[in-house]
Parts: C-alpha cells; structure tokens; sequence
C-alpha cells in the first residue's frame, strides 16, 4: 500500500490522523510516517485499513464472491480458502489464496494482483 492509497482511505473513512491511529492500535507519528513515506506499511496495517474501507462499503451494496463475477473454472475456486473456510469477506483479507490459477502467500505480491481485479477496484472506489 501506499502512503497516498493510505491517506485516501484515511480520508475517505472521515478520520482524523489521531482517530485513525486509534482504530488501527498504533501511534499518531506511525500514521504519520505512513502518509509521509517515512516508513514502510506494514501488512497487518495495510490490512486493516482495507478491512474498515471494506465495511464502511459493505452496507452500500453486496459484494458476489470473486469467483463468480470473474466466471473462474472449478478447480480454481474449490481452492480458494475464502470458498473452503466460507469466508465472510473478500479474498484480499487473507494471505495464501488461490487466485487466478496461482497461489499467493506474501501480502505485497498478493496485494499487486488485487489491485488489478475487477472485484477489488469495484468495492475499494
């Protein structure tokens, strides 16, 4: 995630830089070396951020499994582990998905993928 991806989710969310630190449970000056590109996001923080964007959306329409609105085969689906575990939530929340014919279990690579998908870009507009 970037520094500017995560500022706008901050300011989409309508949260301070303090109220945002405190849902996320670190510091002020961590919220703010993140939007300064000081410092690197973290993928539990990167996460998280999603999450709340991801609920905040989640009342404003229901979000199809991926799978379904990208018609992927069988044998991919039946391996993805928000299809196994019945996830309630998108696939970018976890970290060892099958997507697209590949597993991905680092959040950065995982991450580069969703950012192309029709699903992602449709919920986190």
């Amino acid at each position: 995630m970037s520094p500017v991806e995560f500022t706008n989710i901050r300011n989409t969310l309508k949260k301070s830089q303090s109220s945002f630190a405190a849902l996320l449970g670190i510091s002020i000056r961590s919220v703010q070396a993140y939007e300064q590109g000081w410092r690197e996001i973290p993928s539990q923080v990167a996460r998280m951020t999603l999450y709340m964007l991801y609920q905040k959306h989640l009342g404003q329409s229901a979000v199809k499994p991926c799978w379904e609105v990208k018609k992927c085969p069988r044998q991919w689906w039946e391996r993805c582990p928000v299809k196994e575990f019945e996830a309630q939530g998108p696939c970018w929340f976890l970290n060892g998905n099958f997507c697209q014919g590949n597993h991905y279990t680092v959040w950065d690579e995982k991450m580069e993928i969703c950012k192309a998908c029709l699903v992602f870009k449709n919920v986190m507009k």
